[in-house]
């Protein structure tokens, strides 16, 4: 199995959207991804690295810078002090979601998919939500294992589902 990975901005979104497609329906994804995907890549500093095998999308994952005016840290359960909370732009980036189709699953090709992803940000560190119950933990100890740390719970406004938000630096010591 040799996955080589390529990353893409906004403005080559278009061309490269059916593999995502492709990836997001394999990987028991939801509706309404399309719309989601063109949301998020309106967002400042979008970008996407993408794994292909012999030419076919294998998995991805993508996301934005947070901006000085975001309401990402909103809606936490017990509030975080300003001094992590503030944003200018180029603080943090977001890892808005990653995905591998089953065959790759279990390979490391989500590793190495998110080393790609942030070997090109310039923030000096990531954030992500991730649901403290999917797959009884799991989804939550693989974040930890490549660095992340808990940092707060929060709960969106219509939903029952308690996300975690974690944090790491982008580049690890």
């Amino acid at each position: 199995m040799t996955v080589e990975y390529s990353l893409t901005d906004a403005e080559h979104l278009p061309y490269v959207m059916h593999g995502l497609l492709q990836v997001h329906r394999e990987s028991g994804g939801d509706t309404g991804f399309e719309e989601r995907l063109a949301e998020a890549a309106a967002e400042p500093g979008w970008t996407a690295a993408i794994g292909y095998e012999n030419g076919e999308a294998v998995g991805y994952c993508h996301g934005f810078s947070l901006a000085a005016d975001t309401d990402w840290w909103s809606g936490l359960i017990v509030p975080l002090p300003e001094y992590v909370t503030w944003e200018t732009g180029r603080r943090t980036a977001v890892l808005d979601e990653i995905a591998v189709r089953e065959a790759w699953r279990g390979t490391g090709v989500a590793a190495q998919l998110h080393e790609v992803w942030l070997s090109l940000r310039p923030e000096e560190r990531v954030t992500l939500l991730v649901d403290s119950a999917a797959g009884g933990g799991a989804l939550q100890s693989a974040c930890e294992a490549w660095g992340y740390r808990r940092v707060a719970d929060r709960r969106e406004s219509r939903e029952s589902t308690v996300y975690t938000t974690m944090i790491r630096p982008v580049r690890r010591p």
